[in-house]
């Protein structure tokens, strides 16, 4: 029995191995079903390849702020550059004093991101103007030997030197504004020249070194190589520029410049001066303001950390009289400038919308409105062009090149002057 039953076995296991054989075969040949996992990534493949408007607008902003950031580089690396003509002298404090240099009809000099220079109290102890029967070009602020002296305005060291019967160990700064700023008696160097610093940064320690009586922080404000009193810019009581924008204008009275000092009006900007202690919620609730118009007014954000000295903006002000108050006996010209920002500030409540509304579209411009012949300029906002610019001001391309040596390829930077008459 066991050995028919093991014959049996014998033959039927070739038949078997065909049969399996002839199946692994059938197999091979079925196709393959695609399943919905391997469809979606296929079709996300796809996707990556096609161009859609989203990523097209999300590449245009990646390029715009691309072009800003490099723009800002550039202003930071050739600061004022439109003004300066790239005369970079790290030899003399004013190196025009023997060049032929051509001063600006009017020049707007934004100082509204203004730092105080030093920490602690603001104490003026000896003011601009004729002392001793020398001219004091400065202010003196007062200062402990080791006291840390700051960056005024973002800008580029210009020089590092000494002068032993004068500044002392000074630096100068030439900032993007069109401003100069020097300070003097220091005692230790912080910064190398053409180091670039942001405003409100160490770039070095007060002193007592030159023409110095006593430890004090000597401060300059100059425009192409011309002083203006610091005190015309900038409230030392305060610590906070007068307004955001100081005009200069070149005007001749027996042989020397003038300026035209930005005067407070009754639109005046109000600003704060950050305490120990200081929140922006506090500030905006002493100021009957939001923390978003005050994130919104000096371009910082609500985990921005507040420095001690720093001058926050509460207001955006509104129309304000310029008058010439440099007491020279020139004849005095009113112009009107108005002052403000752009802004998109979301609405939260209805005060906040209220506000929105009415500063939603606010620039900073500066216009003679005079009937003598005085020149027009409009300070560059955001999508300006000179076509655009020719059209508003009644002119055309071609006079707007001529006025500012620029010609019709010329990249408009944002918050430049152009000469519009």
């Amino acid at each position: 029995m066991n050995i028919r039953i093991l014959l049996l076995l014998a033959c039927a296991a070739p038949s078997v191995l065909t049969v399996a054989a002839q199946e692994r075969k059938e197999e091979n040949k079925t196709p393959i079903l695609s399943t919905p996992i391997m469809e979606e990534r296929v079709t996300e493949l796809m996707a990556d390849r096609v161009p859609t408007t989203t990523s097209a607008a999300i590449e245009k902003l990646m390029e715009v702020n691309e072009n800003a950031a490099l723009m800002n580089k550039e202003n930071m690396m050739f600061p004022a550059d439109e003004l300066y003509g790239s005369s970079w002298d790290n030899r003399w404090v004013n190196p025009f004093q023997t060049k032929s240099i051509t001063f600006p009809d009017s020049f707007a000099i934004d100082c509204s991101t203004f730092t105080i220079p030093i920490d602690g109290n603001l104490k003026v102890t000896s003011p601009y103007g004729m002392r001793r029967r020398r001219m004091h070009r400065g202010i003196d602020l007062k200062v402990q030997i080791g006291d840390t002296i700051r960056a005024s305005f973002d800008g580029k060291i210009r020089m590092r030197s000494f002068e032993r019967y004068g500044y002392g160990y000074y630096l100068v700064v030439r900032h993007p504004n069109g401003l100069e700023t020097i300070y003097g008696h220091l005692s230790k160097f912080l910064v190398n020249e053409n180091d670039i610093v942001r405003a409100g940064e160490p770039i070095a320690l007060g002193g007592n070194t030159g023409r110095s009586t006593g430890s004090h922080l000597h401060f300059e404000t100059r425009f192409l190589g011309v002083d203006i009193n610091p005190a015309n810019i900038i409230d030392f009581k305060e610590g906070v520029p007068h307004q955001d924008m100081y005009v200069f204008r070149s005007v001749k009275s027996k042989g020397r410049n003038t300026n035209v000092y930005t005067a407070s009006g009754s639109g005046q900007m109000v600003y704060y001066r950050v305490k120990s202690g200081d929140t922006l919620e506090k500030i905006a609730r002493a100021n009957g303001t939001t923390i978003d118009e005050l994130c919104r007014l000096n371009g910082i954000r609500r985990t921005t950390i507040l420095r001690i000295g720093q001058a926050i903006r509460c207001s955006s002000g509104g129309e304000v009289e310029i008058k010439n108050t440099h007491p020279a006996p020139v004849k005095e010209t009113t112009v009107k400038a108005s002052v403000a920002a752009v802004s998109s500030m979301p609405e939260t409540t209805k005060t906040t919308a209220a506000a929105t509304k009415t500063s939603t579209r606010k620039t900073a411009t500066v216009t003679t409105v005079d009937n003598d012949g005085q020149p027009i300029y409009h300070r560059i906002q955001q999508g300006d062009t000179l076509g655009a610019l020719a059209k508003k001001y009644g002119t055309s391309i071609e006079k707007l090149c001529q006025l500012n040596g620029i010609s019709r390829t010329t990249i408009l930077k944002l918050g430049r002057s152009i000469r519009c008459s």
